[in-house]
C-alpha cells in the first residue's frame, strides 16, 4: 500500500508545492494499489495546480473535408485514424476524454472546480488555484498555449511511471524548432467543420534523453519512478536539439507518415508552400 506521506514526501522533494504542474501519470506504475484521487489531492494539499492532457480526439474528431486536405499532413487520407464522432459538438464540460490517457484525466475532469481548454481534439484540464490561468486562451488553432503557460509560470512537468513519449510539452518544442502542426478536423457549435492544430508521433520522443535526463530531479514511490523536468528549460533544451537534427524524434518505425511528414516541417497548402 502507498501511504498519502509517501506521495507528499516524493512531490515536496520534487519542489512542486505552488507551483503548476503538467502530470503524466500510469497509476499502474506504484506496483500497489494508489487512488488517483489520493495523487491528485496531494498534488492540491501542496498549493499545486494540477494540468493534465484531456484528450477528446476518438469522440469529436470528423472526417477531413474533400476540399481541404493538405500534403505531408501526418495522414492517409484513404485510411483514417480510426474515430466515434458523436452527434453533439465538444464543450468543456462533456466529461469526456480518450481512454489511453489512463485514469488519472479522468480523476481531473471529474472534479467540480475544474477548467478545461476549448480544443475539440486535444483539451488540456486543470484543477487548483492556477487552473483558469493555465487553459483559458487554448483555441483549436492555439493547442499547446496551456504548456506555453506552464513554461511562462516556472511550473515543472512530472512523469510518474511514463517515458519521454507521454511529455505532450515535447510537441511544442516541434513547433517552437520550425515545425508546422498537422491539422485535423472537428464539428464547432453550429456544426461546421472547423480546423485544429494537433502533435505528432510521440514514440521517437525517448531519443531525446541524452539531452533532458540531466534536467530531471527523480525520486521513486514504491516501484513507480517520478521525473520532475523544469518547462521552460525543458521546452528550450528540447528545442534545439530538434533544431540542431529533425530525424532526433523519429520513432522506430522506418515508414512512420507521422514522423516523416513532421521532420519535413509539416503540412502544405495546394499551392505546394507551407502552411502558415
Amino acid at each position: 500500500m502507498i501511504s498519502r506521506e509517501q506521495l507528499h514526501a516524493a512531490a515536496d522533494e520534487l519542489d512542486l508545492a505552488d507551483r503548476p504542474v503538467l502530470v503524466h501519470a500510469s497509476l499502474r506504475s506504484f506496483g500497489a494499489p494508489v487512488a488517483g484521487d489520493t495523487l491528485l489531492d496531494t498534488l492540491l494539499s501542496l498549493g499545486a495546480t494540477v494540468l493534465v492532457p484531456s484528450f477528446s480526439e476518438p469522440q469529436f474528431g470528423v472526417a477531413a473535408p474533400p476540399s481541404a486536405r493538405p500534403l505531408r499532413n501526418g495522414i492517409d487520407y484513404a485510411n483514417p485514424p480510426a474515430t466515434a464522432p458523436r452527434d453533439e459538438p465538444y464543450t468543456v464540460d462533456c466529461g469526456l476524454v480518450n481512454d489511453h490517457l489512463g485514469v488519472f484525466p479522468k480523476v481531473v475532469l471529474a472534479r467540480p472546480d475544474v477548467a478545461r481548454g476549448r480544443h475539440p481534439l486535444n483539451s488540456f484540464a486543470a484543477v487548483g488555484p492556477l487552473a483558469a490561468g493555465l487553459v483559458e486562451s487554448q483555441r483549436p488553432t492555439n493547442v499547446y498555449e496551456p504548456i506555453r503557460e506552464l513554461a511562462a509560470r516556472d511550473g515543472r512537468i512530472l512523469l510518474i511511471g511514463v517515458g519521454l513519449n507521454r511529455m505532450t510539452a515535447i510537441h511544442l518544442a516541434e513547433q517552437q524548432s520550425g515545425r508546422r502542426l498537422f491539422v485535423r478536423w472537428a464539428r464547432d457549435a453550429e456544426g461546421a467543420t472547423v480546423t485544429a492544430e494537433v502533435g505528432s508521433c510521440s514514440e521517437g520522443f525517448p531519443r531525446l534523453t541524452p539531452t533532458l535526463r540531466p534536467l530531471a530531479a527523480t525520486r521513486w514511490v514504491g516501484s513507480s519512478v517520478w521525473q520532475a523536468f523544469p518547462a521552460r528549460e525543458t521546452l528550450a533544451a528540447a528545442t534545439a536539439a530538434i533544431a540542431a537534427d529533425q530525424s532526433v524524434t523519429h520513432c522506430a518505425d522506418p515508414v512512420c507518415r507521422s514522423c516523416a511528414d513532421a521532420m519535413a516541417g509539416g503540412p502544405l497548402d495546394f499551392a505546394g508552400s507551407a502552411r502558415r
